[in-house]
């Protein structure tokens, strides 16, 4: 399975997003400069997890994004499924049925072994993510970022925040 660039743009932007303080919002020009992406693409991702509900928007000079919900009640399947939406990964096509040794007449009943195993597989995924919130998040980076680094980069955040 190979997910769109855009759920790892979605997903670093929301993580940038949730440090911001209240009330203050960051421009797509400052997003896509600070990971280095193309504006116009960024702005799909943006519009997807606006139109989920993860993100606020703003027009005007101090415009832009910021989380709509505390970053302890969105996580990365919030985020993966306002980008890619919510369809399994596996589709089953009951491939099974071409079989030419089958019995005239023969009717399969129930989803095949292959479909159930992958069904469990995605869900396991999807359960995973369900748990990891933005506010794990932001506790992992704070452990694994050099903190001038960190410290830099909320300087310059925050600097282009409106």
């Amino acid at each position: 399975m190979i997910l769109k660039s855009q759920v790892e743009w979605a997903l670093h932007c929301c993580a940038i997003l949730s440090g911001l303080p209240e009330g203050r919002y960051l421009s797509t020009k400052a997003l896509a400069e600070l990971h280095g992406l193309p504006k116009e693409y960024l702005s799909k991702a943006l519009q997807s997890l606006s139109q989920a509900g993860l993100v606020d928007t703003t027009l005007g000079p101090s415009g832009g994004y910021r989380l709509a919900k505390p970053p302890e009640q969105v996580t990365f399947l919030d985020i993966v499924e306002a980008v890619e939406g919510e369809t399994r990964t596996f589709v089953c096509n009951n491939i099974r049925t071409n079989n030419p040794c089958l019995p005239d007449g023969y009717c399969y009943s129930g989803p095949c072994a292959v479909a159930r195993v992958m069904w469990e597989a995605d869900e396991a995924w999807r359960e995973k993510l369900r748990t990891v919130t933005l506010a794990n998040l932001g506790r992992m980076l704070v452990r694994e970022t050099p903190a001038k680094l960190w410290k830099d980069t909320f300087a310059w955040v925050l600097d282009r925040a409106g």
